[in-house]
């Protein structure tokens, strides 16, 4: 295992949700983070969101160090716009050793339902946002010590009632977890780490909106991602790469017990998440 502390990351679609919460560990385990965020109008409330925990500024009840954590404004969609912010991202935290490719469009509708214009968009944002973003971080990525990518994908599982309900959503986020495959694959002798994670559980984030029928109190929190995700990107990067993970395996291999105390409700029997059986 080695330190957190002193690395610098950038994390797509890291202003709310999951990618927040993955942003504010990273922080509280003393990395330095930028998180990219379509927008500048949701800044101000992730930089009070992960200031808390900055304020806490202890792990594991000892004084430790507390990292940065600077928002730039990125559209995944906009080439020019990628490489401008993700070297100013570099500029502004020295380097990036890590990137999470957190950002995601969904829409679980059929192919009659889906607008042209909602497909493109979760393909230009899934996939090709991925693809650019893992692109423009590379020539950084080549340079540190330890150098992770993680794509919040899930396992292919190619059973077909994984892609009738919905088969452009599913589509585009197997494109995501294609591209994990192939730059592990293409980077594995560069000591670049490239992996996906995936919840076993619905994460009770504002895209829940966006699932029929899903109760809040069903799901666990985002920090089960979060934790599970700092776990993986704290591996040496030359004896990790090309895996899918599921968070709560990851953390019960990193010997924790107590999973109730990621659930909104642990009195309700939780929701599992898309593509996992």
């Amino acid at each position: 295992m080695t330190e957190a502390a002193g690395r610098a990351a950038v994390v797509t679609g890291g202003t709310r949700g999951i990618g927040l919460a993955i942003a504010s560990e990273l922080v509280s385990r003393g990395v330095d983070v930028v998180a990219a965020g379509r927008t500048s109008s949701g800044f101000d409330a992730a930089r009070a969101a992960v200031g808390v925990v900055g304020a806490r500024g202890r792990v594991a009840g000892e004084a430790a160090r507390v990292g940065r954590f600077e928002c730039v404004a990125m559209d995944v969609r906009d080439y020019a716009q990628v490489e401008r912010a993700l070297a100013e991202a570099a500029d502004l935290v020295g380097g990036i050793d890590i990137l999470v490719n957190n950002a995601s469009a969904i829409s679980l509708t059929g192919t009659l339902e889906t607008p042209v214009k909602r497909f493109d968009l979760m393909f230009d944002v899934n996939l090709r946002g991925t693809w650019l973003a893992s692109r423009a971080c590379l020539p950084h990525l080549l340079k540190a010590e330890n150098p992770h990518i993680l794509v919040l994908s899930p396992p292919l599982n190619l059973e077909p009632r994984w892609l009738a309900p919905h088969p452009a959503y599913t589509t585009s986020k197997y494109g995501m977890s294609l591209c994990m495959l192939g730059l592990a694959e293409e980077f594995r002798e560069r000591g670049v780490a490239v992996n996906a994670l995936w919840p076993r559980t619905v994460i009770a984030t504002a895209a829940i909106d966006l699932l029929p029928d899903v109760d809040p109190a069903a799901c666990r929190r985002p920090e089960i991602v979060a934790d599970a995700a700092h776990w993986i990107l704290t591996r040496p990067s030359r004896d990790v790469s090309g895996n899918f993970y599921i968070d709560e395996a990851v953390l019960a291999q990193a010997g924790v017990t107590d999973f109730d105390r990621y659930a909104v409700d642990p009195e309700r029997e939780l929701l599992m998440d898309l593509f996992v059986d």
